[in-house]
């Protein structure tokens, strides 16, 4: 379908590819990754025939019907179905040949008209424009208003919905989930998996690439290499590649141990068990893909707050809104120090005003909020890039937060946020959106704060920033409030889930994979317009007291493993910590001592692997309890 030969393409003097071969057939789904600025984009803008190759050639099926996202906002009074239906450009010049052919009542070009609509399903296209709005978060009443409505982000989620109702042969995605939410990234994710054509996908969402493409294009250094399998295979094959370099397989066993010990000091906090297991299985994989990123260019980590207030800060029957119109109503939310929470809920549910209100820029209507005197808050927004300024550089805004520290401290600080050199001199308006949310990071990073609230940190970041986040994040020792719909750092940082949804918030006892599937069932009911049938009403409370039963028999031997368990693990954590007092005691280490101290390890050991077996069947069977509803 579409072939490259020796393809070179320079912008300015800057080589962004040299000598390309590549070969993408129908069907395949491809996604394209490279750090910000390798071409990836421009990779978009030749296949599309915005620019022309310096030198080889580009093949592209004839006839081949390409889709993609313009970049574009559109403006109008055109009604929002309307502009997405508008991508369907066959049907539109079907329909305005079908309006002549009646004009001037040509039997046989409207009959021949109306079967070539059934053929592309043109009469369902007002019910596929529908589905593509309602997956994509618009409520049904707002379908038929201006696209003046609405506000930039929704335009955008427009242009996304335009594009994926042309039925194309190619379907071109740069970054589309930088404008949803988690809810619709879950939902578009499931529409991909699906589409017949062929995909290019340009993305920074580890989890998303992961669940949709089946093979990788890498662009680094003006080279292009494919790879198959999806992301996750992508960086393993990569890491081995790495690691045939000597200097880079030392770092790489530094990235493996720091995940070894954060993985390791987690197994210990683990409290819910679902969201634990799911929780440690992202932390394992991390651990195995660690090494791909050995050679990030970014670096850094969280300086040590000053105080960690516990609680810091209490909110008592709360109500939250606009205008003294609630949004959220009775929230009872406690932020304890080290808590690390993943908010979730559909696009408008409440999550930003939330996160406001913990930063204290909205105040309550109702009830009554504690917050510690030591409360030091960094909080990252959308809104933090627009706070920077256009007219000054890095180091200057850094030098404004703090006036006393060298300047080459500041600036090997800003290193790790990549912004070395004369990169660290450069005026912020001519900064990317990537390089600005890694400035905006930096500045908050560090005002030491103990408290983190971050709206969607990820939007505009490569791979190797989001890893390096991730890392930081993890290392953290204060509270953290997070929003974000990149899965892979939501189940990496976060230890709790809450949900906001109706005007309620509430702690999420279940995982991530259980949130994509409720969302995904939820969805396919509401397409389907099916019901389930309740019955009459003694028979649902027959069936509800058999299900009450057998729920009740499969209850009491788990619950009484459970206790035993539990008791099993108090005696053993008490062993360790006698273990831990004795290996401390300094004559052990001296010469004469040593079969004495192997004794004591080789006993350390054995206590160790009783208490991960007992923590592994502990959480095996939590989750048996959780998955009954109890």
């Amino acid at each position: 379908m579409i072939t490259a030969d020796g393809i070179a393409l320079r912008r300015g003097d800057k080589v962004l590819f040299e000598n390309a071969r590549f070969t993408f057939y129908a069907g395949n789904k491809i996604g394209i990754t490279g750090s910000n600025g390798s071409g990836k984009s421009s990779l978009f803008a030749l296949l599309l025939g915005e620019i022309q190759a310096d030198s080889g050639t580009l093949g592209l099926q004839p006839g081949l019907v390409m889709s993609h996202v313009s970049q574009e906002l559109p403006m109008g009074d055109t009604r929002a179905i309307d502009y997405v239906i508008d991508g369907d450009v066959e049907l539109r010049e079907i329909q305005l040949k079908l309006e002549r052919a009646e004009s001037h009542n040509d039997s046989d070009q409207i009959g021949l008209l109306h079967e070539r609509l059934n053929t592309i399903n043109g009469y369902s296209a007002e019910a596929r424009a529908n589905q593509l709005l309602s997956g994509l978060g618009f409520v049904s009443s707002e379908v038929t208003n201006s696209i003046d409505y609405f506000s930039g982000g929704w335009r955008m989620r427009l242009n996304l919905a335009r594009a994926l109702m042309c039925r194309s042969d190619l379907l071109l995605l740069d970054e589309p989930t930088n404008h949803l939410d988690l809810d619709a990234v879950i939902w578009l994710e499931s529409w991909l998996k699906y589409f017949p054509g062929t995909l290019l996908l340009i993305s920074h969402d580890r989890s998303f690439l992961d669940n949709v493409v089946q093979s990788i294009c890498y662009i680094e250094r003006g080279a292009l290499k494919t790879y198959k399998g999806n992301y996750s295979a992508f960086e393993m094959q990569r890491a081995s590649h790495l690691a045939q370099e000597k200097a880079t397989y030392i770092k790489q066993q530094r990235e493996v141990e720091h995940m070894k010990r954060f993985v390791d000091r987690f197994r210990a906090k683990a409290t819910k068990a679902r969201q634990a297991q799911s929780r440690m299985k992202q932390l394992a994989k991390l651990e195995v893909i660690a090494p791909a990123h050995a050679q990030t260019p970014f670096r850094f980590e969280f300086r040590e707050p000053a105080s960690r207030p516990d609680p810091a800060l209490v909110a008592t029957d709360v109500s939250i809104g606009y205008d003294h119109k609630p949004i959220l109503e009775n929230i009872r939310f406690e932020l304890r120090s080290g808590a690390r929470i993943g908010l979730l809920g559909r696009n408008g549910a409440g999550k930003s005003t939330f996160i406001r209100f913990l930063a204290g820029q909205i105040k309550p209507i109702d009830g009554e909020v504690s917050k510690s005197k030591d409360l030091a808050i960094g909080y990252f927004e959308q809104n933090s890039l627009d706070q920077l300024r256009e007219d000054e550089h890095p180091l200057q805004h850094l030098v404004r937060l703090d006036g006393y520290t060298k300047e080459q401290e500041l600036r090997n600080y800003l290193g790790g946020f990549g912004f070395n050199g004369d990169d660290a001199f450069r005026d912020v308006g001519l900064f990317s959106g990537g390089e600005r949310s890694r400035l905006a990071l930096a500045l908050i990073i560090w005002r030491k704060p103990n408290v983190l609230l971050l709206d969607e940190p990820t939007n505009h970041l490569d791979m190797d920033m989001r890893y390096a986040l991730t890392r930081a994040l993890q290392s953290f020792e204060g509270s953290m409030v997070l929003v974000s719909h990149d899965r892979s750092l939501l189940s990496s940082v976060c230890d709790q889930l809450y949900l906001i949804d109706d005007g309620v918030l509430a702690e999420f006892d279940s995982d991530l994979d259980e949130y994509s599937n409720q969302l995904l069932a939820k969805t396919n009911r509401s397409e389907s317009g099916m019901s389930k049938s309740l019955g009459s009403r003694k028979e649902r409370r027959r069936e509800e007291a058999d299900a009450r039963n057998r729920q009740s028999a499969l209850k009491k031997p788990l619950m009484k493993k459970i206790n035993e368990l539990e008791k099993q693990l108090a005696r053993l954590q008490i062993q360790k910590e006698r273990f831990e007092y004795t290996l401390a005691q300094t004559h052990l280490y001296e010469d004469d001592a040593k079969e004495e101290l192997l004794g004591h390890l080789h006993d350390q050991a054995i206590l160790s692997k009783e208490i991960n077996e007992a923590e592994e069947e502990w959480l095996s069977i939590s989750k048996e309890l959780e998955e009954l509803g109890i």
